[in-house]
């Protein structure tokens, strides 16, 4: 089997081993990993946060609140403003394994807004729909965020993947 170190905030389900790891754990394999439940409004909390670096970015954070582990699967989608269309999710951003978390861990997604005040469009509402999804990119519930003061966006705007720590979802 592979091995991998464990980041802290989750475990990759699947990916690439680490043989330089000082603590190695095994890792499922990609077909147990597609079992894993989804996180989800009912099973995990979402929350949104300002964050210093990088400028004009937010922080999205999901907890696993439940009894058993579930997978952050692929990026959430939001809604600023109840719009129709999703924010875009940056590709790029898309890492090697699914993020999954153990009960009280947590995953992060970067939201890029590019957008500053007289640039860009100030966000309408103060609220964003953050939608969960399965292993197969469908729906499994929404959340609704209260968002910081002042947020603008801009059709640059972006969110990440689930990723298992803060700084790589800040990073692009």
């Amino acid at each position: 089997p592979e091995t991998q170190t464990v980041p802290a905030g989750g475990k990759h389900a699947g990916g690439n081993g680490d043989s330089r790891a000082k603590k190695p754990e095994t890792a499922p394999n990609a077909e147990a990993a597609a079992s894993i439940p989804a996180c989800t409004p009912q099973n995990s909390t979402v929350k949104v946060s300002s964050v210093s670096r990088p400028i004009n970015h937010l922080l999205l954070t999901v907890t696993n609140t439940g009894s058993k582990d579930c997978a952050a699967y692929h990026a959430p989608f939001l809604r600023f403003d109840d719009a129709q269309a999703v924010y875009p999710i940056l590709d790029d951003s898309k890492p090697q394994a699914v993020v999954v978390l153990s009960p009280g861990e947590k995953a992060y997604a970067g939201i890029g807004l590019l957008g500053q005040p007289g640039e860009g469009e100030p966000v309408k509402s103060d609220n964003l729909g953050v939608i969960m999804v399965d292993k197969n990119n469908k729906s499994k519930g929404e959340a609704t965020l209260k968002l910081p003061a002042e947020t603008y966006t801009d059709s640059l705007g972006f969110v990440t993947y689930w990723q298992s720590d803060v700084e790589t979802a800040l990073m692009f």
